[in-house]
Formats: structure tokens, sequence, C-alpha cells
């Protein structure tokens, strides 16, 4: 048998196998899912709009489904339906994913049935920009062609067994896709249970660092590590504690902030409350977040 061959075979293998397990999410196909547990659907946060989704299977039936839980920074929800006849996927080893591995990318096809993709794992520990602006890391890059509608789908190894979930297209014939590790099967399952992430937040827009440091030199300031806030929400925990458009943040709970990525991975490990420190103009002062409004420093 040639390569090509064994591909196809290998194809329709995992669409045999799996087929049945794959859900289209959204009236227009706008993203795909994959059948977890007894109930419960597997997909991308961002193909969600709403409460309630209508899910597809394989056979051409439509259903609605609730979302039990999201975690709208992850990119991740779980949907509760009624899967009669389709069958929950098995769990892979998704960490055991390296450059080279064979990977095989499934979606719902509009309408009912699927389409399966075949490509290599190119890259690992990657990150992307998640529907929230955080970044997502540890993910998997590989080069199964997937199309519109694809997010949300499993990426299988060729036993047709779950090893990551697909969730953003890089573009130039490279996607990216959340592994199917212990980590992600726990977060799976407490979404499944009802326990929507919430992720601490400050309620501000920042700029990044290059622009902060620009700014702060157009205005005859010293220069200054630190993230500048340029909006701050009505009435968010920013807002409450005294943050201000213009202030610079340059330090959360005891921790040096440099960037806005690292203000969110600080927030995401630090609980309330907690102290920030902002330079307003020269003055340096700190304010106190999630807890009794105080702040330091000049008034």
């Amino acid at each position: 048998m040639s390569v090509i061959e064994e591909i196809g075979a290998g194809i329709a293998a995992v669409a045999g196998t799996a087929g049945a397990s794959i859900v289209g999410i959204g009236r227009d196909g706008r993203g795909s899912g994959v059948v977890v547990a007894d109930g419960q659907v597997l997909t991308n946060a961002h193909n969600l709009r709403g409460d309630e989704v209508t899910v597809t299977f394989g056979d051409g039936r439509s259903t609605r489904g609730t979302v039990t839980g999201v975690d709208p920074d992850g990119d991740l929800a779980v949907v509760a339906v009624d899967r009669a006849g389709a069958s929950a996927i098995d769990w892979g080893a998704g960490d055991g994913l390296a450059v080279g591995s064979p990977v095989f990318g499934v979606a719902a096809s509009f309408g009912g049935g699927v389409r399966v993709t075949f490509g290599l794992v190119s890259s690992v520990s990657r990150s992307f920009r998640g529907p929230g602006g955080r970044r997502i890391g540890g993910s998997v890059e590989h080069t199964a062609p997937l199309a519109p509608g694809s997010s949300g789908g499993p990426l299988l190894d060729a036993d047709g067994h779950l090893v990551g979930l697909n969730t953003n297209r890089l573009g130039e014939g490279f996607y990216l896709a959340l592994p199917a590790d212990a980590a992600l099967r726990g977060r799976v399952e407490a979404l499944g249970r009802g326990e929507s992430v919430s992720r601490p937040r400050l309620g501000i827009a920042v700029a990044p660092s290059r622009v902060a440091s620009h700014l702060r030199q157009s205005v005859g300031l010293p220069a200054r590590d630190g993230v500048l806030v340029r909006e701050v929400e009505d009435d968010s925990p920013a807002a409450r504690a005294g943050i201000r458009d213009g202030d610079l943040i340059v330090e959360i709970g005891g921790q040096a902030v440099t960037e806005a990525d690292q203000l969110q991975e600080i927030l995401a490990t630090t609980p309330m409350p907690f102290e920030v420190k902002v330079v307003r103009g020269t003055d340096e002062r700190t304010v106190s977040v999630g807890g009794e409004a105080s702040v330091s420093g000049e008034a």
C-alpha cells in the first residue's frame, strides 16, 4: 500500500470511528463541537451567541442545547444536549504530541456529516489571543487543513482518540489546537458541572508598553516600565479603587508589571483583595483593589 493509500485509509477509519461524536454548532454552521460525555458537547466559547445554541448531529438531526459552563478567556464551553445515538469520544494523550506526530482534523460539515483532514504537528507550546484578548499558551500547531466552521472540532490521533480541540487559524496552512491533556479534561469536567470560569479583572483598557513609554517621554515625564491605563470602566474594580486614565501600573500584589500579558497572568493567580502600585505623573501611590478602598501616597 502506498503512503497516499495509507493516509486515505486512516482518514476513512477516523471518520468511521469518531464521526458520530462530531456536531455542528449554530444554525449557520459557524462552528463544530464534539460529544465528550453523556449529554455534553465541548466547543469553543467564541462559537456561542447566548445561553442556548443549535446543535446538529452527523445524521442531520438538530436540537437545542443549553450552555452549562463557559470559560471565555480560555475559549472553552460545554453545552448540555440530548445526544441520542451520538457516542462520546475517547480521550487520548494530548500531552504526548510532539513535532511530527500525525493528526486528523475533524469538523462538522454544514447540513450533516463530517469533514476529516490529515496533517502533522509542526510545533508545540504555541500561544494565541483568546476572544477576550488574553494570551492562551501551551497550544499545539498542526497542518491538518480546516475549513471555516471547524473551530471547536476535535484533533484526533490515528485511533480516533481526542488529542486536541481546534481553536485558532494561523493562516498559511497552520492551525492551533488546545492539547487534550489532564488539565484540559479537568477544566471540561468542571464546565460540565456548571462551574463557569470567571477570572479576576480590573476593568481597564491598556496601551502597549512601547506606546506608554513614548507618551510619557512626549510630555516630559521620565521613562518608567509599566502598563499605561488608557480607559477605566465605570463602577469597575479599578474605578472603585481610584485608578484613573493615564495612570501607569507598575506593580500588582507585590509583583512588577511591565507588559499587558504579564498583567493578565498576575491577575489570574492573585486573589482579591490586592494592592496595585501606580505612577500618576511623577507621583507613586498604592491602591487597594477588591477590598476596602484605600490610597497611600500623594493625593
